[in-house]
């Protein structure tokens, strides 16, 4: 396996991101910020009105929050912990500013994918939702090979590889932290994992909204205790950080690749973390019930804040004033893990929180297995696999959740680069040329806005895209539609 990483899949991501996938990424979240004239800016107040406000409207499929945290249960997970680490020991102090800027831009990203996984998405036989890229492709590019092939990337993608680094970062936590067998880790994550997998995406979405906002909260709160007893080391961590990505103190530069080092792994540890661009998120949001698609788009937009912007920055701090005994700019190199953000946080606070950040490592793990296998599902039912072959998959995922547990650090991050990789490019490229259609629904939410705040009721109707001058056009199917709307109210 090694031998594969070295010779095909790392060569491999190493042009995918210095190639293409950086310029795509960046230059549609540039193109959508102007575009929406920073959407992600402008409307904060709305996204915490939408998430706040939507616990009790989830006839027919799930609430705005629900899917939230099940965005979170598959964005608040090894990126934030693990991926931090890495982009600091391979990409320097520096990864981290360019892991911001992947998510300030990525916030009008995310905004135009899961609006438009709203706008296409397909009603259930039960009544409830799915939707997300292969539908808005097929239904909106009227291609189905397109579609076909995004669907595919993601099975193996969400499916397989990215809970394959789930399942090593726990494995990883336990070894080092309490000397427990990988083997009994992967056996253990395949036996918790098989009832909640196999009970659906309404019991992932379930746990998923009763565990992440306890355990994000926790961690943003020792992070905070971290940084609050380091406090006049934090202006002098953040120059390090803005320095180290400009290339201004080459001393801190992580590797002998400086700037282009800290950008690439900001860029794929960003991308890995917030999920951004990658058309994953748009499958969740198009299985809430909002009576307009630009609220599951604010919804998803905030998503990306608190994911990067809050968890990541949080977990970089503590391992940047934790000083040279944990991590030394330019010369700690490896590629390290869950190990070194736990260093970090015993140095600070004692040996006393080891078990208690291997309870948080893992339960951000696990949940993004659960939000993971939720992707992959609603594609499978894309591609017309169900009953059996849903069987088979959700086996399969419990084998490389096991498998995962075993196999190296480094190889499992490896095959997770590129699998996300592909399915960027093939997305960014996606909602770019339907991004006419989310910029006109927001164009429709504005304008409903201004009205309810002119009439004092501060309400926005239901969407219909029927006739609607803000859109390029009618969709397809009746969930937008006039007639279902009137019925509705």
């Amino acid at each position: 396996m090694d031998d594969i990483k070295t010779g095909i899949i790392d060569p491999l991501s190493n042009a995918l991101y210095t190639y293409v996938l950086i310029y795509l990424l960046v230059g549609a979240g540039i193109w959508f910020t102007v575009r929406t004239r920073a959407v992600q800016v402008r409307l904060v107040r709305q996204m915490l009105t939408v998430v706040l406000g939507s616990r009790g409207d989830s006839e027919g499929g799930i609430s705005s929050f629900q899917a939230f945290c099940v965005g979170l249960a598959s964005r608040v997970g090894t990126g934030n912990i693990v991926g931090v680490a890495i982009a600091l020991t391979l990409g320097g102090p520096g990864a981290i500013f360019w892991m911001w800027v992947v998510a300030l831009l990525g916030m009008a990203t995310a905004f135009i994918e899961a609006t438009l996984g709203q706008l296409f998405k397909v009603r259930n036989d039960d009544g409830s939702f799915r939707g997300g890229p292969a539908y808005y492709i097929q239904t909106g590019l009227g291609s189905r090979p397109f579609a076909v092939l995004f669907a595919v990337l993601l099975v193996f993608a969400f499916g397989f590889a990215f809970n394959m680094v789930q399942a090593n970062t726990i494995g990883d936590a336990l070894s080092s932290g309490h000397g427990v067998s990988t083997a009994w880790t992967a056996i253990g994550l395949m036996a918790l994992a098989a009832p909640v997998l196999f009970g659906g995406v309404r019991r992932i979405a379930t746990v998923a909204g009763v565990l992440l906002p306890i355990m994000a909260g926790a961690y943003v709160l020792l992070a905070v205790v971290v940084v609050a007893l380091h406090a006049t080391e934090v202006p002098g961590v953040v120059r390090q950080i803005i320095e180290s990505a400009l290339g201004i103190d080459e001393a801190v530069a992580g590797t002998a690749g400086g700037i282009l080092a800290a950008m690439l792994n900001g860029v794929k540890r960003g991308l890995f973390s917030n999920e951004a661009g990658m058309g994953s998120a748009p499958n969740t949001a198009a299985t809430a019930t909002v009576d307009h698609p630009v609220k599951q788009g604010l919804v998803q937009s905030l998503g990306v804040f608190v994911d990067t912007m809050v968890v990541c920055s949080a977990t970089a701090f503590m391992i940047l004033v934790a000083g040279p005994a944990v991590y030394a700019p330019g010369t700690t190199t490896d590629a390290a893990g869950s190990a070194l953000t736990t260093s970090a946080v015993a140095a600070s606070l004692g040996s006393w929180t080891t078990p208690l950040m291997t309870v948080l490592i893992f339960v951000f793990a696990f949940s993004s297995v659960l939000g993971n296998y939720s992707y992959a599902e609603v594609n499978l039912a894309f591609l017309g696999v169900h009953g059996g072959g849903l069987t088979v998959l959700r086996v399969l995922v419990l084998v490389a959740v096991g498998a995962g547990a075993l196999l190296s650090l480094e190889t499992v991050w490896a095959l997770a680069d590129v699998a996300m990789a592909f399915m960027a490019i093939v997305n960014l490229v996606s909602i770019t040329l339907l991004g006419r259609w989310a910029l006109g629904a927001l164009r429709d939410y504005e304008s409903q806005v201004r009205a309810g705040a002119r009439d004092g009721t501060r309400r926005t109707g239901r969407f219909v895209s029927s006739g609607n001058p803000h859109m390029p056009g009618d969709l397809p199917g009746d969930i937008w539609a006039e007639r279902t709307a009137t019925a509705e109210r």
